[in-house]
């Protein structure tokens, strides 16, 4: 083999192993299962959130505290969710404590509110597809008015972060009660497929 020849069999063979490595660092995110994006599919089958950080004792999800908690005074739970399923309604009830709730996709968070803007004490969120809320939209009543906040998602997959704070050790219970309050469930899908619609979590 001619020097030429060997060097360019060299250069293409670094060129493909460059290409691999990149793309197996890339998927990486997308196929691990211990990602906070797959450990919280474990929620899709409740109506409420999935206890990750307690304050009152108890033990937490499975697998451990995995979801970043840099405050040790906020109880935190998460609602995951699948849109081909339908919308997903998160309702929660103004109280004493401070309550959040933040949107999350694979690329990260796309929404927040807290309790300040609930309406009548009631927040009410409905994440959906584009094609989901233009449907909702179509079916209003006009002149009637809705307190849904409905917030169109990035992608079809994605969780719900609910956290509740407690600015002293006696409302820890309290905090952890308020996480566990709050209600996910499925509206009836705008997009329904097969035996699948007016299904909703369990």
């Amino acid at each position: 083999m001619s020097r030429s020849a060997f060097l360019l069999a060299t250069a293409c063979g670094l060129v493909i192993a460059g290409i691999v490595h990149i793309a197996t660092v890339l998927a990486i995110p997308r196929f691990s299962e211990g990602d906070a994006f797959t450990r919280a599919r474990a929620s899709e089958t409740l109506d409420h959130p999935l206890r990750i950080h307690g304050l009152a004792g108890g033990p937490p999800a499975a697998g451990g505290e995995w979801l970043p908690n840099p405050d040790p005074a906020v109880s935190v739970g998460v609602c995951s969710y699948d849109l081909d399923d339908g919308p997903m309604r998160v309702s929660a009830q103004a109280g004493s404590l401070m309550l959040s709730v933040s949107m999350h996709s694979r690329r990260g968070a796309f929404y927040a509110v807290t309790d300040q803007a609930a309406v009548r004490g009631g927040l009410d969120l409905v994440v959906m597809t584009r094609a989901q809320y233009d449907e909702a939209l179509a079916n209003d009543v006009a002149g009637e008015v809705t307190r849904d906040v409905r917030i169109v998602a990035p992608a079809r997959r994605g969780f719900a972060v609910v956290r509740v704070i407690a600015a002293l050790p006696s409302e820890r219970a309290v905090a952890d009660a308020a996480v566990q309050a709050v209600s996910c469930t499925i509206d009836s899908p705008a997009e329904p497929t097969g035996d699948e619609a007016g299904n909703g979590k369990s």
